[in-house]
């Protein structure tokens, strides 16, 4: 797909595959509200189907990812994960870009960065 988009993926480091079935908010932050642009579950291979922002919708401004890890973990058996929601608030500078944005997560941690 040419052209700048948005998107992500997920990684459950505990077991060392995808993040299947993780619901993900995605909110433009605009001044002080937040507007939910899209609510979607990654797919079997942690993915989304498509992605999360492209082409004309995909606007320079500010981001925020709501991936909801909690829920899935504790679908996968786990009682209390320590995490629950993690947010990831981000800029995008280029609207002609790619940006992809994955997690990487744990039921006790994660991490993010800038991917390609």
């Amino acid at each position: 797909m040419a052209g700048g988009r948005l998107t992500t993926h997920v990684l459950d480091t505990m077991r060392g595959k995808p993040g299947a079935g993780i619901r993900i908010e995605l909110y433009a932050l605009e001044d002080v509200t937040a507007r939910r642009v899209a609510d979607i579950v990654t797919n079997p291979d942690g993915r989304t189907d498509a992605p999360l922002l492209a082409g004309d919708a995909f606007k320079v401004g500010r981001y925020e990812l709501l991936f909801h890890i909690g829920d899935y973990f504790r679908r996968g058996g786990m009682d209390a994960p320590f995490i629950d929601v993690v947010p990831v608030r981000f800029a995008v500078a280029d609207a002609a870009a790619h940006y992809h944005v994955p997690l990487l997560a744990s039921p006790w941690s994660y991490t993010t960065y800038r991917g390609s």
